[in-house]
């Protein structure tokens, strides 16, 4: 009787989960387990950041709008983050996007938020279709601002904006 002989097959399930490309690497992380790059004027990523700096007592995460210095270093760091307009996840290694970036901090919250991971066994292609949807509509959906945020004074050790009295 002869042996079925069965393929391993890798299976990628997220996207741009990629080591940085450049000399040098990417900047380190100041302090925090990981850091919660954001677009600075739209409202629904402003909503999810003080949603996060609300239930993260511990201080895992820190923030940075895409288009603060801090920002700027990530992109030149992954050079596929330079048309990145949404959420990324920063954990000191990798860059993460869109619905992966969004259930691995959820992954990281207390509670019960962890347990959205779940949704990472999905194939990215189906996460990202719903994440796609709602980024492509968040400005007419949820608003724009006309300046970046800037970090509220009582959470302002929270952000990385060198610069945090211009706008961003």
């Amino acid at each position: 009787m002869s042996k079925l002989a069965i393929p391993r097959v890798k299976l990628n399930f997220g996207p741009m989960d990629s080591a940085p490309h450049k000399e040098g690497g990417p900047p380190s992380l100041p302090r925090g387990e990981a850091v919660v790059l954001f677009d600075g004027y739209c409202n629904l990523c402003n909503g999810a950041v003080r949603f996060l700096i609300k239930r993260d007592t511990a201080g895992k995460f820190v923030y940075s709008a895409l288009s603060w210095p801090y920002g700027e270093k990530l992109k030149a760091a992954f050079p596929e983050l330079r048309e990145v307009d949404s959420i990324v996840l920063y954990d000191g290694n990798r860059a993460h996007v869109k619905s992966t970036a969004a259930l691995k901090i959820a992954g990281m919250m207390p509670g019960l938020w962890p347990a959205m991971k779940v949704f990472l066994l999905l194939p990215a292609f189906i996460r990202d279709a719903a994440y796609d949807l709602i980024a492509r509509n968040r400005y007419f959906l949820f608003g724009k601002k006309e300046t970046c945020m800037m970090p509220p004074h009582e959470n302002k050790a929270r952000f990385l904006n060198e610069e945090s009295e211009e706008e961003g």
